[in-house]
């Protein structure tokens, strides 16, 4: 399988450009919520001035109701009386009717007017005041959307290379497997698989040295053949304990770790201390396996790519947390360079994760690395 690499930069510049949009459109929204507060502005004053001019003309209108009704009566006592008048005052209480009638009825029409006006001003209002509300609910929307793609979107491309080094890492451990599978077979084959054969042959050769030769010599192949079973059975478990250690079963990790590391030191002619600060008591076996690969994992890189002079491993076991701190005198390395080999450390704090700890790395060139591991214990049983 071929797998490409991502470019996080060509990520990264269409992440700043859906920053730069979405940023663009809050500032528009922003715009519109402003001059949609200008317009309320204004056409709340206006409705002010219809209200009072309405009022106004209300006011103005009732006035001319009564003057038109005492015109009306008068000019219908006129009339009625017609030759007790004068053509004149006849005249003059006619135009005086009509007039305030005219009036009067522009005073209605101009109300009516104002009326609309003001119904029509009341709902552009109300329409200016939701979209005031939705813009203002948009510039939160979008200032929340913003915040999440500048902090936590940002860092895409990291998260990008994160989830292709735990797939190259997944790609590693079926690759490892398969190595360790073949050096197993390997191993099975050449050491004990070929001495189960020799014992075969040697148990023919007894029976033929007995008929042959007699007793005496018989006992002589047989004390060679109990030499021959016996390496067998040494190679076996030594196969066994590079599987996993059975004092790890028997004993527990404190005493599994001290073997360990003292036979570690002596084959490789390096100095390695051990010190358990807490108590030493039995742990589930979950968290027994996984501190005893992770110290073994530790002590093999720092022998396998530091040459120190001298490794210090320390652990604690306290009632609530397990603490081990690995440390070595050798090269050190560079924290803030990846190397594309490094799946050894990847694996680790993949071990931690399963058990929900920490796990940190300090190291300088030239002055050397310490792994600080704190785990939890969750399991009570």
């Amino acid at each position: 399988m071929t797998i490409r690499k991502f470019d996080t930069k060509a990520l990264d510049i269409i992440l700043e450009k859906m920053v730069d949009t979405v940023g663009t459109s809050k500032n528009e929204i922003f715009r519109i919520g402003e001059q949609c507060r200008n317009d309320h502005e204004t056409l709340t004053s206006e409705l002010k001035e219809v209200k009072y001019m309405v009022a106004q003309m209300i006011s103005e209108g009732d006035k001319l109701e009564v003057q038109a009704r005492l015109a009306r009566k008068r000019l219908s006592d006129v009339s009625m009386n017609f030759k007790n008048y004068s053509e004149s005052e006849v005249r003059e209480a006619y135009e005086k009717a009509h007039q305030l009638q005219m009036e009067l009825t522009l005073n209605r029409q101009l109300e009516k007017q104002l009326r609309d006006r003001r119904d029509d001003l009341e709902r552009r209002l109300l329409g200016l005041n939701e979209t005031i509300d939705r813009a203002e609910h948009l510039v939160s929307q979008i200032s929340v959307v913003m915040n999440y793609l500048m902090s936590d979107l940002k860092q895409m491309g990291k998260v990008l290379e994160d989830a292709k080094e735990k797939q190259d890492f997944g790609l590693k451990i079926i690759g490892a497997q398969e190595e360790e599978r073949k050096r197993l077979s390997r191993e099975i084959h050449d050491g004990p698989a070929q001495m189960l054969a020799n014992v075969m042959m040697r148990s023919d050769l007894i029976e033929r040295v007995y008929r042959e030769r007699g007793p005496d010599e018989a006992i002589v192949e047989i004390r060679s053949f109990k030499q021959m079973v016996r390496s067998s059975l040494y190679e076996v478990r030594r196969i066994i304990y590079d599987l996993r250690p059975m004092a790890l079963d028997d004993l527990g990790l404190v005493p599994t770790l001290k073997k360990y590391l003292q036979t570690i030191e002596e084959y490789h002619k390096k100095r390695i201390t051990f010190k358990n600060m807490g108590e030493e008591r039995r742990l589930p076996s979950k968290y027994e396996v996984a501190l005893f690969r992770l110290i073994q994992e530790s002590v093999q890189n720092a022998l396998k790519h530091a040459d120190p002079r001298e490794i210090n491993v320390k652990t604690e076991i306290g009632k609530t947390f397990i603490t081990v701190i690995i440390k070595d005198d050798g090269k050190g390395f560079d924290m803030n360079e990846r190397k594309p080999d490094s799946f050894g450390l990847i694996g680790m704090k993949e071990r931690v994760a399963l058990l929900e700890g920490e796990i940190k790395f300090d190291s300088k060139q030239g002055v050397g690395t310490t792994v600080f591991i704190k785990i939890p214990l969750l399991d009570k049983n």
